[in-house]
């Protein structure tokens, strides 16, 4: 069985809408709602950056209004900012392929807004903007991400051994952490491989 996801509508002003959420652009406005969870250390643990002051924020709210890579994810209900997704669209741009990432407030882990929000934002993706591939990396000991990317029906290609160091240790040696590597590709998504289900009206059935 698999939760159907209704992307909306794709407004004019880069969009979109799910049953429950509403992904748009970041504005310079959104430093305190990032602060909200930017500063909770479970938020950032798996991040290449440490928590975040309310100044920070504020800075990143201005710099993320100006990137298209960054979605900030609001509640419809009352346009609560409750995470952000980012989608950036890698080189050769020829080659149609992107690299997701996400962060979503942990007070809200759990109601399946990731989900929804990433399920979202991958339709449109591959069916309104011809992404050919998708590609995520997650920490092996971050098993929400992970399991995220599998409800999204992304398969894991490898695993890439002591390829980043986010940080330092007491003696100043880095500290080196192994990423699994998850890709989907349009073949996939369109369900000629019976993965996901086929695209009518903007729905897609994400597997559990």
């Amino acid at each position: 069985m698999g939760t159907v996801i209704m992307v909306q509508g794709v407004g004019a002003r880069g969009t979109i809408r799910t049953d429950r959420l509403l992904l748009r652009r970041f504005t310079a406005a959104d430093g305190d709602a990032l602060h909200a969870y930017l500063s909770r250390p479970e938020a950032v643990r798996f991040e290449p950056y440490g928590t975040q002051t309310r100044a920070q924020c504020h800075e990143l709210a201005l710099e993320r209004a100006g990137d298209a890579s960054f979605w900030a994810v609001c509640l419809r209900s009352d346009e609560r900012l409750v995470g952000n997704l980012y989608l950036r669209h890698d080189d050769p741009q020829a080659w149609r392929s992107y690299t997701l990432g996400y962060v979503f407030d942990p007070a809200h882990w759990g109601s399946g807004y990731a989900t929804e929000a990433a399920a979202a934002l991958l339709d449109v993706c591959f069916r309104a903007w011809g992404a050919h591939r998708v590609s995520a990396r997650c920490d092996p000991r971050n098993t929400r991400s992970w399991a995220l990317l599998e409800r999204l029906g992304m398969r894991r290609e490898g695993h890439l051994r002591q390829v980043a160091a986010f940080s330092t240790d007491a003696d100043g040696q880095h500290c080196w952490h192994d990423a699994y590597v998850y890709a989907a590709v349009e073949s996939e998504w369109s369900g000629d491989e019976q993965r996901c289900t086929p695209y009518a009206g903007w729905t897609h059935s994400v597997p559990r």
